[in-house]
């Protein structure tokens, strides 16, 4: 299965990368062992999201700005809206990047 590694940048991701930073720079943790480390943690993050999010978000706000390159689209939405079956949230700026899952399977 082929991943992207785009859950890296993340929250959880960047707290990960830290920490195995720290943890080769102290002797604790070989280089090649955190790389096999963060492979993990995007083959996990992909088959999570696939698997187990069950729940639809819809989007609603103002198109700041939009790119495609290396088929991935990023979005840059202003005072959007995120709507589901139970809660609506406001933010003021959100950055959102889709990729396409097809890629994965090849």
């Amino acid at each position: 299965m082929a991943t992207f590694e785009l859950y890296r940048r993340s929250t959880i991701g960047m707290c990960l990368t830290e920490t195995l930073d720290e943890m080769v720079s102290s002797g604790t943790l070989s280089p090649e062992l955190a790389i096999q480390v963060l492979v993990q943690f995007d083959k996990s993050m992909t088959e999570a999201l696939e698997n187990q999010v069950k729940s639809k978000v819809s989007i609603k706000g103002h198109l700041h700005t939009y790119r495609f390159c290396d088929n991935v689209w990023t979005f840059i939405l202003t005072e959007a809206q995120f709507k589901n079956e139970e809660t609506t949230e406001q933010v003021g700026k959100v950055k959102i990047v889709a990729c396409d899952s097809k890629l994965l399977s090849q």
